[in-house]
Parts: C-alpha cells; sequence; structure tokens
C-alpha cells in the first residue's frame, strides 16, 4: 500500500481518537475512552509504515497538522467551539504548511 495512503488513514484515526477523548468527558464515560486508546493505537500502526518510505519529519508534520486542522474544524461545528480571528489565521499557516510538505516530497 502507498506510504500517503498509511498515513491518511492515521490522521483518520488521530482524529476520531481525539473526538472519542472529548466525547469521554475526561474518562468519565469510559466506553469512549477505550475507544479512544483503541483508535490512537490503530493510528500508530497505520503511521509507522509511512515513515518507513517517507522522511519522518515530513510525516510527523502533515500527520499533526492535519489532524490538528481536521479536529479544530470539527470542534467548530461538533461541539461548538468559538475561536478567535487570530486562531483561524494561525491554523490556515499550519494547513499550509502541511500541503507545501506535501507538494514537495518526491518519494512515497
Amino acid at each position: 500500500m502507498n506510504a500517503w495512503i498509511y498515513l491518511a488513514i492515521a490522521i483518520i484515526l488521530e482524529v476520531t481518537g481525539t473526538i472519542f477523548l472529548k466525547l469521554s468527558d475526561g474518562f468519565e464515560k469510559w466506553h469512549w475512552g477505550i475507544a479512544s486508546i483503541a483508535s490512537y493505537s490503530a493510528c500508530f500502526w497505520a503511521l509507522a509504515p509511512a515513515m518507513k518510505v517517507l522522511p519522518v519529519g515530513v510525516v510527523y508534520a502533515i500527520w499533526s497538522g492535519v489532524g490538528i486542522v481536521a479536529i479544530s474544524l470539527i470542534g467548530i461545528f461538533a461541539f461548538d467551539d468559538r475561536l478567535s480571528a487570530l486562531q483561524y489565521v494561525f491554523i490556515a499557516m499550519i494547513l499550509t504548511g502541511a500541503v507545501g510538505l506535501n507538494l514537495t516530497v518526491q518519494n512515497g
């Protein structure tokens, strides 16, 4: 399987784990907490093969950057999070960096 597909799966699992962590309400709702741990564990299993092919710094930057942007948007729409205009600017900068790294990687 292509390293980029593994990376995309890892991002989806990481975002899912973060949503489950939010739903666990500080692990007071234990079933969501267990789902969060399982999702994060699966995320690392998917992330590892991507790191065999792509540069570790690029993988980590894209994984964390896209995850930050995705969970920020989910927080806004699903959890009614409020962000300032400046926070939107910085999230856009993270997304720009992740896209730029993706465009400049030659292998994988």
